[in-house]
């Protein structure tokens, strides 16, 4: 058992990873500011509202709870906030992260498990991407997250932090269960648009560009089940026990669908059509985005289960019809 403190742990991917550390035998604390996290998600582990930045807070945490490893999900994450407000980025997901990484040297706590982003490689330069990708982020959110990561490289080598950066592509999908799932003010994402679009919400949804050189003309991404995130975090978090330094991983299911096969998996999950109209390309929107995870699989040992768009979508909609928050 090891005791984890979970910053962000009441938002998407925080809270599924709760529910899996819990499982796993490990004891979960969660901090969160609710700011767009959900006290309803926060159902494992003894649950504190509060800043990352809060030195005092997080201090009293990590000695009551003996906290050994932090898990950081508490980074803001819309693109086009982070264009219009750029400050706000910095301080939350550089500047509060430095706090939080300053109460943890102080505290002796030197495990850290960081919520990255393929956003950090900007316009791809290459179909599948992996860890040695250049590193060129085009908006402030991504190039936030990669600040991050210098800072936590800088930190590995001065302090002998023990870091592992996991840099998402698009996590999807929700818990079998349906006990927790995706949702976000204003919501983003295509699969969760698609599927409140479907139970009556008033959203306008389009396909941004249909004459890609793909398949069918539209946008391949790499959609990866959120359950897969919180696996690859239990790898890291064995990782780091058994490994110094700062280390990344890309996670991804290493194939991609466009935006029409994810359009008809939903219609076939929810068993009627959806008139998604096509408009004109989005700018910066490129034809093929797939990572290659070759290094999660043979460094961490891991490999996504919930590889197939239809089973995404059908964990994801069985959310959408539970009683929201």
């Amino acid at each position: 058992m090891t005791n984890v403190l979970v910053v962000g742990g009441a938002g998407y991917i925080g809270s599924h990873m709760c529910m899996r550390l819990q499982e796993a035998g490990h004891a979960v604390t969660v901090l969160d500011n609710l700011v767009t996290g959900h006290r309803a998600a926060a159902q494992w582990g003894e649950f504190v509202q509060g800043a990352m930045d809060d030195a005092p807070l997080v201090a009293e945490l990590l000695r009551r709870r003996r906290i050994e490893v932090v898990m950081h999900f508490a980074a803001s994450s819309l693109v086009g906030q982070s264009v219009a407000q750029p400050y706000d980025y910095y301080r939350n997901n550089v500047v509060a992260t430095l706090g939080l990484l300053e109460s943890m040297r102080a505290a002796g706590v030197d495990r850290f498990i960081f919520s990255s982003t393929a956003a950090i490689f900007g316009e791809p330069k290459s179909e599948l991407i992996d860890e040695g990708h250049p590193c060129r982020p085009i908006n402030p959110y991504g190039k936030t997250k990669l600040a991050v990561e210098y800072m936590l490289q800088d930190a590995a080598a001065a302090y002998g932090l023990r870091a592992v950066a996991l840099r998402y592509f698009n996590a999807a999908g929700a818990d079998p269960g349906g006990r927790i799932g995706e949702s976000h003010e204003p919501e983003t994402h295509l699969i969760p648009r698609l599927l409140r679009k479907a139970a009556g919400e008033a959203l306008d949804v389009q396909i941004f560009g249909a004459d890609y050189p793909t398949r069918d003309g539209s946008c391949v991404r790499d959609y990866v089940h959120v359950c897969d995130l919180a696996d690859a975090h239990l790898h890291a978090l064995e990782f780091t026990g058994q490994h110094t330094g700062f280390h990344s991983f890309n996670l991804g299911n290493g194939s991609g669908y466009t935006v029409f096969e994810v359009i008809r998996a939903a219609e076939q999950v929810i068993g009627r059509s959806l008139d998604i109209p096509v408009g004109p390309r989005r700018a910066g929107d490129p034809a093929v985005l797939v990572a290659s995870s070759r290094k999660a699989h043979d460094v961490l040992g891991w490999r996504p289960r919930h590889t197939g768009i239809h089973g995404i979508v059908a964990d994801a909609w069985r959310w959408h019809q539970q009683p929201g928050f």
